[in-house]
């Protein structure tokens, strides 16, 4: 049996292949590149191959899996698959992938969930998304402030309105000159932010999954989209907790002893998905369509203990369990659901 561990980098990967019947070792280092994997592990009778989770991690084991080769794509932070590598003094590719292909051997690996491709896709829109809308605030505060500067301000308004308000002030000709490729800028950026959106719209019209979710207050479409896509498969949480977890929203534990304290969030995980969430409980919590919801009234309870940001964060955790619960058991949001103390019994 031939066991291969693959040190993968942006331009350069190494390869060791481990014969476990003879024990003989070979190492080859190429360009990380499809027709050089193709080239180089093509051809030759099915492996057991470990890659680390990474950027590059998953086109190289759909290329590797294509020749017939069985890929595990592994926890790069799981200390038994480095004990000699650790241990030494030295540490470089070779040491590396040859780490990796007696992990392989011995089964001293930890493999990580391999996201599908629809949530790969859904996940690309979403990054495309946050990158022109970041970049939209930035030249709007950056507007802004050039205004200030001159003595005018901009009505109150949303994004997609702002270079129209702009353009209804009366500028000098030298402040329209130089303001004029930013407001071009953020015309070109509108237009992608709403293509961007229709795929969006596009994606979550095609899964049930997200249309249900969008049943619960102050989820909309980037929100529930969000969550399908960053989750990918409910099966593999066991309850609730393990998803508030993942999602960095449960505080820090630090006891010793006698001694528990509880501190800020871990604020483990995608950022995106959990920024998210934080929002729709502040729109929970402040928004007048909400009043009398069991959420908001639990969360208000909190606030008047604990603080309003305490209460949001709380409230986010409590949205992200609700929603797991509402996707594992594939129902829509119950209001009634959520009195009393706690939330539903199966979303806890």
């Amino acid at each position: 049996m031939v066991h291969i561990g693959i040190d993968l980098h942006k331009r350069e990967s190494q390869i060791c292949w481990l014969d476990s019947d003879t024990g003989e070792i070979r190492q080859q280092r190429i360009q990380t590149r499809r027709d050089r994997f193709l080239a180089v592990c093509g051809g030759q009778r099915p492996a057991d191959v470990v890659i680390e989770a990474g950027t590059e991690s998953e086109w190289v084991a759909e290329c590797l899996e294509g020749l017939g080769h069985r890929v595990h794509v592994v926890d790069p932070n799981y200390g038994p698959m480095y004990p000699r590598v650790r241990r030494g003094r030295h540490k470089n590719d070779q040491r590396d992938a040859e780490a990796l292909a007696e992990a392989s051997l011995h089964r001293t690996y930890r493999a990580v969930h391999r996201v599908s491709a629809a949530s790969r896709r859904v996940r690309q829109v979403l990054m495309v998304r946050e990158a022109l809308v970041r970049t939209r605030t930035r030249l709007i505060a950056m507007v802004r402030a050039a205004l200030r500067g001159a003595g005018l301000r901009v009505a109150s308004g949303g994004a997609e309105t702002f270079v129209g308000r702009v353009r209804a002030l009366a500028l000098r000709d030298e402040l329209t000159e130089t303001l004029g490729p930013a407001l071009l800028v953020l015309e070109v950026l509108e237009t992608q932010v709403l293509v961007v959106d229709t795929q969006l719209a596009a994606a979550v019209a095609q899964d049930a999954r997200m249309r249900r979710l969008q049943t619960a207050p102050r989820v909309g479409p980037i929100t529930s989209a969000a969550y399908v896509a960053t989750l990918d498969d409910v099966g593999r949480f066991r309850n609730a907790s393990q998803v508030s977890s993942y999602l960095g929203l449960v505080p820090k534990d630090d006891s010793s002893g006698d001694r528990r304290r509880a501190g800020h969030i871990t604020k483990a995980g995608p950022p995106r998905l959990r920024y998210l969430l934080v929002q729709a409980a502040w729109g929970i919590l402040r928004g007048p369509e909400t009043q009398g919801l069991a959420l908001r009234d639990w969360a208000e309870r909190v606030a008047h203990r604990r603080g309003r940001r305490v209460a949001v964060v709380a409230l986010a955790r409590r949205l992200a369990r609700i929603l797991y619960a509402m996707w594992r058991d594939e129902t829509r949001f119950e209001p009634r659901a959520t009195s009393g103390r706690c939330a539903a019994p199966r979303a806890a």
